[in-house]
């Protein structure tokens, strides 16, 4: 799912409006990739087209557009990252949308108690405060799946790769009763790498982390059961009367741009995001490496069946960790002038901060400058 990531102060020619809008977790790393493609993934749409509110009458998600379907089905069979075969595919607003559709498919609308939510700490830090926004009977935030200690029906939010740690999860509890979302928006193959197609009951996606165009919020969920699949339609249905088409076939040009990208041997994406990764955590590391202040997680080196070959995780967030004497390492940071989000907000302790390695190369380059400088 998307989220807030570093800001570097005071960066040339920054207002503070540009400054919060940084805290976004814009993916503009990808911003000079798709420059490059011009026309070849640009759409037309002319002024009759996509005036209806329905695209599939008789889909269980009507407002899904056929053709932006079908490239999804494709590009993760090409991918390899999730099973599509007896799916549901169920489009939505940015996978936030999604998620929220999913709490509302998967609570009882006659239960005697709301639905308890809950994600293994580290977490992704929007979860608490999207379950418990507009404070629904249905569902609450109950923190850490960890401690979760209740008998009563409970739904478990498994992000994997995580964020913000960026391991490969599972889900930590295994009651009766019990339901589990897979939120899979990092599992591609220029973050981790691809050793299985992901087979779960509900799993989110979002074309802001897969392609990086954040900006045209669409997400997609696959669903196995018809019926969850109905309920999330029809909660994006009374939240936002569908998903704008317009969107949806533009990303259909972009996954499909992608994924003839790879199959005629140029232009490649995934090759292009993973090389990128993999030079900018060289640096981090470095930088980490001679620098007693810091520390980072290692990532096992693991099969990537999509790429081949083996290789390691290069996340989309770095979970950094202040050693010793050090308790905020936020406001250590922010003392430097280099804006985190620290652990707290995370379920985490405040040692920890994650830094986003997804912002454009100068806004990159400063941190790396930044982070050297610091004894």
């Amino acid at each position: 799912m998307n989220d807030d990531f570093y800001l570097l102060e005071e960066r040339t020619g920054a207002t503070r409006s540009e400054t919060e809008k940084c805290k976004s977790g814009d993916p503009t790393m990808f911003e000079a990739f798709w420059r490059e493609m011009g026309d070849r993934s640009t759409i037309a749409i002319p002024g009759w087209q996509t005036m209806s509110y329905f695209s599939d009458v008789g889909n269980v998600c009507w407002f899904l557009e056929p053709e932006f379907a079908e490239e999804v089905h494709k590009l993760h069979k090409f991918v390899g990252n999730a099973e599509t075969k007896g799916r549901h595919v169920v489009v939505g607003n940015g996978s936030t949308q999604l998620f929220q559709a999913a709490l509302y498919a998967l609570s009882p609308p006659d239960a005697s108690e709301p639905m308890s939510v809950v994600s293994a700490v580290p977490y992704y830090s929007s979860y608490a405060l999207i379950t418990d926004f507009l404070k629904s009977g249905l569902y609450k935030w109950r923190g850490d799946a960890y401690t979760f200690k209740s008998d009563t029906p409970y739904i478990e939010m498994v992000t994997s790769p995580n964020n913000p740690d960026g391991f490969i999860r599972q889900s930590v509890i295994n009651k009766e009763g019990g339901k589990t979302v897979h939120d899979l928006a990092y599992y591609w193959p220029q973050y981790t790498p691809i050793t299985e197609p992901a087979d779960y009951d509900v799993m989110l996606f979002t074309v802001s982390k897969s392609t990086g165009h954040a900006g045209i919020r669409i997400g997609w969920a696959l669903v196995k059961d018809s019926e969850v699949a109905r309920k999330m339609a029809k909660f994006i249905e009374l939240n936002t009367i569908g998903v704008s088409k317009d969107s949806q076939l533009r990303v259909a040009k972009i996954l499909r741009t992608v994924r003839e990208g790879h199959e005629i041997g140029m232009d490649k994406f995934f090759d292009y995001g993973r090389r990128l990764m993999s030079e900018r955590w060289d640096k981090l590391r470095e930088v980490v490496k001679s620098n007693a202040i810091f520390s980072l997680p290692e990532f096992p080196s693991e099969h990537c069946k999509f790429f081949g070959d083996m290789c390691t995780s290069h996340p989309a967030f770095a979970w950094l960790k202040c050693e010793g004497e050090i308790e905020d390492c936020e406001a250590l940071l922010k003392s430097h002038k280099i804006l985190t989000r620290g652990g707290k907000h995370f379920g985490e302790d405040p040692k920890y901060v994650r830094i986003s390695m997804l912002d454009r190369h100068e806004v990159f380059a400063l941190f790396i400058e930044r982070l050297s400088a610091m004894n």
